[in-house]
């Protein structure tokens, strides 16, 4: 019997975006169901899945060990907008995303309260994501996904230490830019100073616009080196996907309309000039992201591709700049500090143009 006490919601909601990933699915929520913290639930947004995924829960959800909830959607809304109905759902003090191609360490939540506890104005927290193709034995140097994120001042964004060998050049805790929405956490507060995911970007660039957002507005953001993840990279659409990388780079100028300072909006196009002709000579020998497209037609076809992505952020602009104007009075940040930021955690064009998205 009910004492009319209202029940306190778990300390940490975990969202889980899925879509015709069953499997994967699976091998996520039992590494959740392995978790260490004593105080969290779990919160599966499906996005119209046809694979089974809502038998699978319903299946896990009685003997599961934590809360088990479904948020299901009768067509595939992108990430944004699942993940905003599950902050929306969600009453718990810190939020944590993990893509549903992850698998997340036991330790994986406690390590990444404890750095996003460190100081009040701290709003995100990222995680150590490794490659999970690699095997998991000590004697194997694993190969680093992503330690959150660095930024080309053109607007396009890739993962810090991306590619590396993992020698422990990222294992102590420090400030970075913002957090990979593949395995992150987001303090309430932050969430409700600045919004949500802007679900116009539907997927990818998503998490760089939302930190960089929180950033502009004073929160900080952490790095948990104990907090590690193991990520299928590409999944969502594929590596070698057109339409992802349409989507990175309409995202990249959607970004930047959005949110970077005038003295860097107006150099843009000398920096991604500078960026495409790295690209191109990266291309010639066999690096960077046109070696996913093999042959002539294949790097032809991507060009292709990231032309569409440019021309079809188009008649996104206006909309962006009307944001760009409303987010105005929750700025912290002058533009001269967020130029400052944003030079600070520069990914180098070298670096950039040999690295794949």
């Amino acid at each position: 019997m009910s004492d009319g006490n209202p029940v306190k919601p778990p300390a940490i909601s975990v969202v889980v975006v899925t879509w015709n990933r069953r499997d994967m699915l699976r091998a996520c929520l039992d590494s959740l169901a392995r978790q260490t913290h004593s105080s969290f639930e779990v919160i599966v947004v499906d996005n119209g899945s046809s694979d089974g995924t809502a038998e699978l829960l319903r299946n896990l959800a009685a003997s599961y060990p934590v809360p088990l909830r479904l948020i299901a959607n009768a067509t595939n809304r992108g990430f944004c907008a699942a993940n905003n109905q599950a902050f929306a759902d969600s009453q718990s003090e810190l939020v944590a995303l993990l893509n549903n191609d992850a698998e997340a360490a036991p330790d994986w939540l406690e390590a990444l309260e404890s750095v996003i506890r460190l100081y009040d104005d701290v709003g995100m927290a990222a995680s150590k994501i490794l490659a999970w193709e690699d095997p998991a034995r000590p004697a194997v140097i694993q190969t680093i996904d992503k330690c959150g994120h660095l930024i080309y001042p053109d607007g396009q964004n890739r993962g810090r230490g991306s590619g590396q060998p993992d020698r422990g050049q990222f294992d102590r805790v420090e400030e970075i830019l913002w957090p990979d929405g593949c395995a992150a956490m987001y303090r309430r507060a932050m969430l409700e100073d600045v919004g949500f995911f802007d679900e116009e970007f539907f997927a990818y660039a998503d998490d760089a616009e939302l930190g960089l957002r929180g950033r502009i507005a004073g929160w900080r953001c952490f790095y948990a080196p104990g907090a590690v993840v193991r990520h299928h990279r590409g999944a969502t659409l594929g590596i070698g996907s057109a339409r992802r990388l349409t989507l990175i780079e309409r995202n990249r100028v959607l970004l930047v309309v959005k949110l970077f300072p005038g003295n860097l909006l107006w150099a843009n196009g000398v920096y991604y000039l500078a960026r495409v002709a790295a690209g191109l000579w990266a291309a010639v020998r066999n690096r960077g992201e046109l070696r996913r497209h093999p042959g002539a037609m294949g790097k032809m076809a991507a060009a292709a591709s990231l032309i569409r992505g440019g021309l079809s952020a188009l008649p996104m602009i206006p909309s962006m700049l009307r944001k760009r104007r409303a987010f105005r009075s929750r700025r912290r940040l002058t533009p001269r500090q967020i130029r400052g930021l944003l030079l600070h955690y520069r990914i180098s064009l070298k670096e950039l143009s040999e690295q794949a998205a």
